[in-house]
């Protein structure tokens, strides 16, 4: 399959995002970046760019943060409705006013420090469903090459006057019809590329969950054959700021967690046992955590980096 041209928008289209509370460009816009070298959202001396595949289709978008509020720019068929959208992008309604922290005060610190962290909303389903499942059982380092292979392969060149090198994620119709060679030679085993073949041959029903509620959306992913608890939570993170969404049967956020709050490691029963008294607001704190620096001691076993191409 060859790249497709992509027509490149002569208008630009532009808000100012400025609201009442303080944002974090960086901390609530990370939890998209598929590893450093991710060609789809990247940071440079302009701002953050960042490529969408929206409704109306390919879209990039830039956005600065300034004193007055955070420049927003976009480029492309979809720079409209990316435009719209991006005071959800940046947390709009994300209300941590009800989270209490008076039992950890080390972490009421991490809050009082990042008062501009919140959960970012896309609006979009596949977008953060077919990463996530790329990302099953494997290490970071393996999901991040194979994305970054497929990309590549298979998506767009960034419209507008994007970083050199920027693509746009593919259409669902487009994940559908990459061959299985493809996959195995990205490094994707043929159950994770079956699971996600299937998830965008149901794309348009999944990208109507976008519109309810996170837990009702999170089971209806569950009822995709290949698609658990833990890739539900990934996608729903990100589509919906679930702001209680646990990423259960991760190989390190357990250990994680329970460093943070105790010391001590903890499995996935025990991490969400810790958890249970902030529940409604677990994936704040679990965001918290992330932010502070906490962290296991690295030693012990740890996964070993699987090569599917060899095979």
């Amino acid at each position: 399959m060859t790249l497709h041209a992509v027509p490149v928008a002569s208008d630009v289209v532009e808000t100012v995002y400025a609201p009442a509370a303080p944002v974090d460009l960086a901390s609530t816009m990370g939890v998209h970046r598929r590893g450093g070298a991710d060609i789809t959202c990247l940071t440079d001396s302009a701002g953050l760019w960042r490529t969408v595949r929206t409704p109306e289709g390919a879209a990039t978008l830039l956005m600065r943060q300034r004193q007055h509020g955070i420049e927003a720019k976009a480029w492309g068929p979809g720079a409209e409705w990316l435009i719209e959208r991006v005071p959800a992008l940046l947390g709009a309604g994300d209300d941590w006013s009800q989270l209490s922290l008076g039992t950890h005060p080390a972490l009421a610190e991490v809050l009082r420090r990042n008062p501009g962290m919140r959960l970012s909303r896309t609006g979009l389903m596949i977008e953060a469903l077919v990463p996530a499942i790329i990302e099953q059982k494997v290490t970071t380092l393996e999901a991040h090459r194979a994305w970054h292979r497929l990309i590549r392969l298979y998506g767009e060149p960034a419209p507008g006057p994007a970083p050199r090198g920027m693509f746009v994620a593919p259409a669902a119709e487009v994940w559908r019809m990459i061959p299985s060679w493809q996959w195995h030679r990205a490094g994707v085993d043929p159950q994770r590329s079956r699971t996600a073949v299937a998830a965008c041959q149901l794309a348009t029903a999944l990208e109507r969950t976008a519109t309810v509620d996170a837990a009702t959306a999170a089971k209806r992913l569950q009822s995709v054959p290949g698609i658990g608890r833990w890739t539900a939570a990934e996608t729903t993170q990100r589509s919906h700021a679930d702001p209680d969404a646990v990423s259960v049967g991760d190989y390190h956020l357990a250990a994680h967690v329970g460093y943070a709050l105790t010391g001590s490691p903890v499995d996935d029963d025990g991490m969400l046992e810790l958890l249970e008294p902030w529940r409604g607001h677990r994936q704040r704190v679990v965001r918290l955590i992330l932010a502070s620096g906490y962290a296991k001691p690295r030693h012990g076993p740890r996964m070993t980096i699987q090569d599917h191409r060899s095979h």
